[in-house]
């Protein structure tokens, strides 16, 4: 797609005193506002709850108005709601009453799903429907000094107008009885009054779009507002990829995920058991089997309906992109090898080497966060995989200088921009700074220099990321074999379909291209 069918359409030319407010928006809420507490609180009353329960606000607005406020300015991930509507370590409502001051209905099925999309694609869109709040306001200080709540419930609506196409009167309502309830009568009346132009200007196809410029760098800014990510980001791609790649590469970004399970064989469990155990669920799920690895399957809905039915719970499958699996196919662990996994939490690659080794030699899972071991511990003790996993405690780069054992694979699976996720984690592309590149590309160094050290004569160091970027991948494998002559590379010939593996024999999954999450290994013997 090129820049001119992008902004094919209809527009309204924006001034720079918009981009400018944006700007001071974008800045704003970098210090929160607005206090969101994640301590636990004392329990509520059930009179109290009845008292402070609100059957007239649409609950999964509110939840998700919420939720948005927690991501942006308390720092919570955009991570999918549980079969129980929680969050992060606390029940969803309970923040909805602290940070409102009431109660909705509980979620249903139906609003878990809401919430879900709403919070996802609200994130992925922040800048262009900023884009478009900004200009349908009367003055430039209204957006750049707009409440965070207020802004979140306007997000939510002109997202749900704009590309969820949900009915415009009932989107207006809701949405405006949400802001009079939660804010003040007065933010009900700006709310009512923006989706409406929002409304008039959707049905007679003339968005405000981006002021278009002949130099590379406005180019940049308005392919950034158009397709909703960061200026940087646009500047990088079109730079390594091309105009036109770049613009495939973010409307995949923007596209609902999918997933995948893998049949956890640790336990016994076969891809035709999960299969069977996907269509005896009440709530259908359709599938369908990985064209590359033999215990996955593929879902593009109804990843929830798979949570409630207690399959993750009962350790019949994991959550886990065929991407990673392929990775795990690069280091091809075998019964009886010794294997260290460095960063290892929150374990997935860990979990499925182990599968592999049936029950006959060791993976050693070494991460610095305490916390996310203990995790895998457990989810190894559910998978029947906890025999052959030991958990080491410990910062890589010292592990490696006071350890004197050698092992048959070391894989690294290092720290990195995750530019190959976006479309999965909707959040990241909003906290990455370009200045993080530089400060990855010297730690992902210091840690493949000590992974190195733990690979024994004639064994394997496998170097990956779950990015696309050059810089982080082939350089960062180029300055290595620089710096260490005692290591050449083995190509992932055989071991991966052909598709995946580059003209250096390394693996990388494009999104574009193979529908997958962005990801890139490195099979790195060492000499005898």
């Amino acid at each position: 797609m090129s820049l001119a069918q992008a902004v094919s359409l209809p527009r309204i030319l924006v001034s720079t005193d918009a981009s400018k407010a944006l700007s001071k928006q974008a800045a704003s809420t970098r210090k929160p506002r607005t206090s969101i507490s994640t301590k636990k609180r004392a329990k509520v009353s059930p009179s109290r709850r009845t008292q402070n329960l609100n059957l007239e606000v649409s609950p999964h607005r509110a939840v998700s108005a919420v939720r948005l406020m927690r991501i942006q300015l308390g720092g919570a991930f955009a991570d999918l709601l549980n079969e129980k509507g929680k969050g992060s370590g606390d029940n969803e409502m309970g923040y909805v009453e602290r940070t409102l001051g009431f109660r909705t209905k509980d979620l249903d099925d139906r609003d878990l799903r809401l919430v879900t999309d709403i919070v996802g694609g609200t994130i992925r869109w922040r800048r262009y429907l900023d884009h478009l709040i900004c200009s349908l306001c009367h003055e430039e200080k209204t957006f750049s000094s707009m409440e965070p709540l207020l802004l979140q419930i306007l997000r939510i609506g002109f997202y749900e107008i704009v590309k969820l196409d949900m009915p415009a009167y009932a989107v207006v309502d809701e949405n405006v009885r949400l802001a009079k309830v939660a804010l003040r009568p007065g933010a009900g009346k700006l709310v009512n009054g923006i989706l409406r132009k929002l409304v008039l200007l959707k049905e007679n196809n003339s968005l405000p779009l981006p002021k278009l410029e002949s130099n590379d760098r406005a180019q940049a800014r308005a392919l950034a507002t158009i397709y909703s990510h960061p200026v940087w980001m646009v500047r990088r791609w079109t730079k390594y990829l091309g105009q036109e790649e770049a613009i495939k590469l973010m409307v995949w970004n923007n596209s609902d995920p999918s997933f995948s399970l893998r049949a956890n064989s640790g336990k016994g469990v076969t891809r035709a058991d999960l299969v069977m155990q996907l269509n005896l669920l009440k709530l259908q799920v359709p599938h369908e089997l990985s064209l590359h690895l033999d215990e996955f399957i593929r879902i593009k809905t109804g990843l929830q309906n798979v949570i409630q039915a207690g399959l993750l719970k009962e350790g019949l499958c994991a959550v886990q992109d065929e991407s990673a699996g392929l990775v795990v196919a690069v280091v091809d662990p075998q019964p009886g090898q010794s294997i260290v996994d460095c960063c290892a939490a929150p374990g997935g690659k860990t979990l499925y080497m182990a599968s592999r080794l049936s029950g006959q030699g060791l993976v050693n899972a070494i991460d610095i966060n305490k916390g996310r071991l203990r995790i895998l511990n457990e989810t190894a003790k559910l998978h029947q995989v906890n025999s052959v996993i030991r958990t080491i405690h410990a910062d890589l780069r010292t592990f490696a200088d006071n350890s004197t054992v050698k092992y048959d694979k070391v894989l690294l699976d290092a720290p990195c921009s995750g530019l190959g996720v976006l479309s999965k984690r909707a959040d990241l592309r909003w906290n990455r700074r370009l200045e993080d590149m530089e400060e990855l590309k010297i730690l992902q160094d210091e840690l493949l220099d000590a992974a190195s050290l733990l690979v024994k004569p004639g064994g394997v160091l496998v170097y990956s990321t779950c990015s696309i970027d050059p810089e982080e991948n082939e350089e960062r494998v180029e300055a290595f074999l620089f710096r260490h002559p005692e290591f050449s590379i083995d190509p992932a010939d055989g071991l991966v379909p052909s598709d995946f593996v580059t003209k250096d024999g390394f693996f990388f999954s494009d999104p574009v291209k193979h529908a997958l999450d962005g990801a890139f290994a490195a099979r790195l013997l060492m000499k005898y």
